[in-house]
């Protein structure tokens, strides 16, 4: 049916039956069913950028605090591309579960919170440039809310669960990772430095506004001084200007404008650190090579010289 899928918020081996959004499911969560907190028990929690600012400004804390006390790095794919799981106690609660109130941060939940027993698929049809949303039903085993009696579209749960604006601030970065994804062995495996530029970008805000803001950066792309003064403050502008920032470091789209002469001077840039780092490894071989000889030559002044009684120029005389 399409050439790629990405699944948020859950990755199944088995396909899954695709929903429209007129599509109906019957379920249910509320304080009174008798599963009420369990699927916070066993909390596999994958976080989008949007959920990260939501939570960040919810608990008062920056973008490093949060990512040290609430997030764990996982790989999402086989070359390496950084995603955060939710951190959990080591029991897997989430940690923002309350045993008799249930989650502590309720109005700024993840995308994945929202959108359960549904999962997001997005995916891209073959001949289409453009992704496409579709839905899927998860059910497992602990939760009840499927046997309620109560009857809604997909369309319907998404709205009284806040998913649109996640699904709209989270949009572009979904669309980051369904291209390469497309893009596949084509475009090569991310260096170390495209790595974390994504993870600064995608997940730390507050170091990716220094970035942004650096000295190096103002020097290499015309950003108007009015954009300035709007990422300056907002995350959310931030965030949509990270994922154009994204698109050209990764993919190579021209979507933010550099300064005349810029490219080549990185370009000269970046050849004398190559050529610095070349001559380094050179002297360092080199250094190894003289060390091995002085330790050759070390060893061969310290030979014994005494003449060996069956050696032929020693002779009868030095027979006893």
């Amino acid at each position: 049916m399409s050439d790629e899928k990405f699944d948020i918020p859950f990755k199944s081996p088995t396909l899954p039956t695709v929903l429209e959004p007129e599509s109906k499911l019957k379920f249910n969560c509320h304080p009174g069913i008798s599963c009420f907190n369990a699927c916070c028990k066993m909390a596999d929690i994958t976080l989008a950028p949007y959920d990260i600012l939501r939570l960040k400004k919810r608990l008062g804390m920056t973008s490093e605090e949060f990512l040290k006390a609430h997030t764990v790095p996982f790989p999402m794919d086989q070359d390496q591309v950084p995603g955060l799981k939710m951190r959990t106690t080591d029991e897997g609660a989430c940690l923002f579960l309350d045993p008799e109130k249930g989650c502590t941060v309720y109005e700024d939940r993840p995308t994945v919170c929202r959108y359960y027993p549904l999962a997001m698929l997005t995916i891209r049809e073959k001949g289409s440039s453009e992704p496409k949303r579709q839905y899927s039903l998860v059910k497992e085993a602990h939760c009840k809310g499927h046997e309620e009696d109560r009857e809604v579209t997909v369309a319907e749960y998404r709205e009284e669960q806040g998913c649109d604006e996640f699904d709209f601030y989270n949009e572009g970065w979904y669309e980051l990772i369904l291209k390469k994804k497309s893009a596949g062995p084509g475009v090569g495996k991310p260096n170390e430095m495209s790595l974390q530029l994504f993870f600064m970008a995608s997940y730390n805000s507050d170091m990716f506004r220094r970035f942004v803001f650096s000295d190096k950066f103002r020097e290499s792309y015309d950003i108007p001084e009015e954009t300035y003064a709007q990422i300056e403050k907002d995350d959310v502008a931030l965030l949509q200007f990270a994922y154009k920032f994204m698109r050209q470091a990764l993919f190579g789209e021209k979507l933010v404008p550099e300064k005349p002469g810029a490219w080549e001077k990185r370009v000269e840039e970046r050849k004398a650190i190559w050529e610095a780092r070349t001559q380094a490894e050179i002297e360092a071989r080199n250094r190894k090579v003289e060390e091995q000889m002085r330790a050759e030559t070390s060893g061969e002044g310290e030979t014994d010289t005494t003449p060996d009684p069956g050696d032929s120029e020693c002779g009868s005389s030095c027979e006893g």
